[in-house]
């Protein structure tokens, strides 16, 4: 598959590159920053790279790929993260390719009894103030994509912890609730997610839908 990867020098963009190279695709890697994207091919050069903000992205930039992975960031403006993606579905309204490959945070998921928003216990964290904005923007993304049902595309929540790390060969599945192992806790390393991402778009069980993923 040919796969394009926005956001591709981050975290979970960079463990996506690894992944999707694993697994035999085609893949461009966008960025702004050219220095970024050298140290990148550096590490993967088998890769194409694509020097470009992501906003400027157009239909016929896409139509090259069969998957677009937006692993975008805008901690300082969180609100960039819903532009970005009513601008990509914009670019592939009706189209049968791209498909479209969010990753989301866990502030959507559900969790305790009553089944509140993460993102409730978020906000409740002392100092949330500086960083809520990134969670709620994700919530609200989410809440835009399940209502676009003329494009192809899904979301991946990482659960309450994300960080980097190797792949969890026999990761946790779930829907909308939050996930925890056996210890409690709720976890997932870059590699897990991307490699569980990868795993959807080449056999794809949940079309139009946000699922979540955590190490067991």
């Amino acid at each position: 598959m040919k796969v394009l990867i926005i956001g591709a020098t981050g975290m979970a963009g960079s463990a996506t590159v690894k992944a999707a190279l694993a697994a035999g695709d085609e893949v461009t890697a966008n960025g702004r920053s050219t220095e970024k994207l050298a140290d990148l091919k550096k590490e993967f050069p088998a890769i194409s790279t694509l020097q470009k903000d992501a906003f400027d992205l157009t239909k016929d930039d896409l139509a090259a790929f069969d998957v677009v992975v937006d692993s975008f960031s805008a901690p300082t403006k969180a609100f960039l993260q819903i532009d970005l993606a009513a601008h990509l579905v914009h670019l592939v309204r009706e189209q049968e390719k791209p498909r479209l490959a969010f990753i989301l945070g866990a502030a959507s998921l559900h969790t305790g009894a009553d089944r509140h928003l993460l993102l409730d216990d978020l906000k409740k964290i002392p100092g949330s103030e500086a960083w809520v904005s990134g969670p709620a923007n994700q919530v609200l993304e989410l809440d835009f994509l399940k209502n676009v049902d003329n494009v192809s595309w899904f979301g991946i929540s990482p659960s309450m912890e994300f960080i980097a790390g190797p792949a969890d060969p026999e990761p946790l599945i779930g829907q909308d609730d939050l996930l925890t192992n056996n210890e409690g806790k709720s976890v997932v390393t870059s590699d897990t997610l991307a490699n569980v991402l990868v795993a959807e778009y080449h056999e794809p069980k949940h079309p139009n839908q946000r699922f979540t993923v955590a190490n067991h």
